[in-house]
């Protein structure tokens, strides 16, 4: 039998466990380097991910020009992250996404630019944002608020050389992004945008979560919604991969409580209002950024329609997205031609 003492000394660990937890807690921020968090081992700028990070991937991702991106998840020991279909997951307090840009070089090498941290504070259950660029030497990346300009040449997805100047945005341009009825979300981390099945993986991410603990409360996977992967032009037809690209690509932004909003113009896949999707639409707001043209999507004509128009430029006050971007996505935008050649104006009726 455990002797009065023995409970005692139990109860007096239990609470001094308690409290050195909950002093941690109160004592979260943002280190100044990334290497502080002890995320990855080795040499850092290889991102080779601690046993308890769970790498992730999206079925469709956005568009930035062409960087290479390493996602990643710590969440804390115990504690997952519950499903929910509607917007993103629900995850527990002190969880970090760690999302990590870099570009292919002329040489074929892979260079480290910036690493983007959302972290969930557990004083007030809040997401807060960080920046950390890279430096010259892929050693190490520093915290960084006020965003910077990066000239790079890299190769874009069909091995051609493009020169641009990579903008890492400033904390306040991500909270623009990330924002949604006041208050800071993920973008990503849908349970739609994550139900897919990886290259060489057998089943579902979201499967292979549950089966390690990092997510509860799974459903049926036939019930849970799928995003269609935008490049998949085997398997999706070109309405659903056109539609899948601008979820990922505009929808954080032109969503019901999104920095759009205003716009009444809703990218989101699940809308099926038609003129809220621009069909037949003239802009709220768009100004000189429309380029004289007067609907966001004529149907069979993308050359005079300001979706098209605003996609295809990347001049400032015209290009969308306005953020995250200094090229043209060429293969994004052209099916986004081919979506809006072939739509019908009698589906405007629908």
């Amino acid at each position: 039998m455990i002797s009065i003492i023995s409970m005692v000394l139990i109860q007096q660990a239990c609470v001094q466990k308690t409290e050195k937890k909950t002093e941690q807690i109160q004592n979260f921020e943002f280190k100044d380097k990334l290497s502080d968090y002890g995320f990855f081992k080795g040499r850092l700028k290889e991102l080779n991910a601690r046993e308890d990070l769970i790498y992730y991937d999206l079925a469709s991702s956005l568009f930035t020009d062409y960087a290479v991106k390493d996602r990643f998840i710590y969440l804390p020991q115990g504690n997952p992250i519950e499903f929910t279909d509607k917007g993103p997951l629900h995850f527990p307090d002190s969880s970090i996404i760690i999302k990590n840009f870099a570009y292919i070089n002329t040489k074929g090498e892979k260079i480290m630019i910036e690493t983007r941290l959302l972290a969930k504070d557990p004083k007030d259950h809040q997401w807060k944002v960080m920046n950390y660029l890279w430096n010259d030497e892929q050693t190490e990346a520093y915290r960084h608020i006020r965003g910077s300009k990066v000239p790079i040449t890299l190769l874009d997805d069909k091995g051609e050389e493009k020169k641009t100047t990579y903008l890492v945005p400033n904390t306040n341009d991500c909270k623009r992004c990330h924002i949604n009825e006041s208050a800071i979300i993920p973008i990503g981390p849908k349970a739609r945008n994550l139900n897919f099945i990886r290259q060489g993986h057998s089943q579902s991410q979201l499967v292979e979560w549950s089966e390690k603990g990092a997510i509860t409360g799974l459903p049926a996977l036939n019930t849970i919604a799928a995003l269609p992967i935008w490049t998949d032009v085997q398997k999706y037809t070109l309405e659903e991969r056109a539609r899948a690209y601008l979820d990922i690509n505009c929808a954080h932004c032109h969503v019901r409580g999104g920095d759009a909003y205003n716009t009444g113009l809703f990218l989101d896949y699940e809308e099926n209002d038609l003129t809220r999707l621009g069909v037949g639409k003239m802009p709220v707001s768009a100004g000189n950024g429309a380029g004289g043209l007067d609907f966001d999507i004529i149907p069979g004509d993308p050359d005079n329609s300001i979706l098209f128009y605003r996609m295809n430029s990347t001049e400032a006050g015209t290009a969308m997205p306005e953020l995250a971007r200094t090229l043209i996505h060429t293969e994004g935008v052209e099916t986004i031609r081919q979506w809006i050649k072939e739509l019908k104006s009698s589906n405007t009726n629908n």
